[in-house]
């Protein structure tokens, strides 16, 4: 993203002495992972569409510890998260905003015992605010009446009580919603959480992530809307595995929102 001349570092910013209202946390996967990317640059484009002033950290930007917390090695988790509040602390941020539910909960519930104390908020939090506050319109009406189910990231709702922020936007787009009977506080895990991303599943009789697919293509939707980078691929493996690769779409809400309002 950094490499985007119309999008700016904190660094940027505050050589010119300024300040942005808030720093986008793009986070690992949505700085690496090529699919991840593509919902970056969704969110990137809704910030600026509403005129929302706004900075990443480029290349100051570090892992904020979570695999290694979920994975065990807690000496590694402080070790990272020492060193980034050290970065956002020199800049004096306030306000944070990030599209990984892994990064939102780690920065706003975890960060705090270690003196990075942030108002942070997940992206569909985020948007659901610019479109009530009107800073933000649906104007393409694309996926309206079109049926669209949610997977529940597990960070974002059982962490963290969020349900209703991801819902809203898609009501917004006037999709029509399938929630699903295991969803909001009774929702199933994709698979990738607790660093289960980054390692192959133990023996058992069906990988969590074909398990969880299976239920949401049962609803027969058009779009699986995601909140979670780590999500967006478990699921879109488990549509490759059931042989429904382009007949149903996995999509962030970032990117709904994106392409609701004109952009391809």
């Amino acid at each position: 993203m950094s490499d985007n001349p119309s999008i700016q570092t904190l660094a940027e910013w505050t050589a010119r002495g300024e300040t942005p209202d808030v720093l986008f946390w793009v986070g690992c996967a949505g700085s690496y992972d090529d699919r991840a990317k593509k919902i970056t640059k969704a969110f990137a484009r809704l910030l600026q569409r509403a005129n929302v002033p706004f900075a990443i950290l480029g290349e100051e930007e570090s892992c904020t510890g979570d695999p290694a917390k979920r994975a065990g090695n807690e000496f590694l988790f402080q070790m990272q998260a020492l060193s980034n509040i050290e970065v956002l602390n020199g800049y004096a941020v306030k306000s944070i905003v990030t599209a990984c539910p892994h990064c939102f909960n780690t920065l706003k519930n975890e960060y705090p015992t270690f003196g990075g104390h942030y108002e942070v908020k997940h992206h569909t939090q985020f948007l659901q605010g610019l479109l009530e506050s009107g800073r933000l319109k649906v104007e393409g009406g694309f996926y309206k009446g079109k049926k669209i189910t949610f997977h529940d990231p597990c960070y974002l709702g059982r962490a963290n009580g969020e349900y209703e922020a991801p819902r809203a936007v898609l009501a917004a787009i006037e999709g029509e919603l399938a929630d699903l009977k295991r969803s909001k506080k009774n929702g199933l895990c994709c698979g990738a959480g607790g660093a289960q991303m980054f390692k192959e599943p133990e023996k058992g009789t069906q990988d969590i992530n074909i398990a969880r697919t299976k239920e949401l293509l049962a609803v027969n939707p058009m779009v699986i809307a995601t909140g979670c980078p780590f999500c967006n691929t478990m699921i879109t493996d488990g549509i490759k595995h059931s042989s429904s690769e382009g007949t149903v779409l996995v999509m962030d809400i970032a990117e709904l929102l994106d392409r609701g309002n004109g952009t391809v």
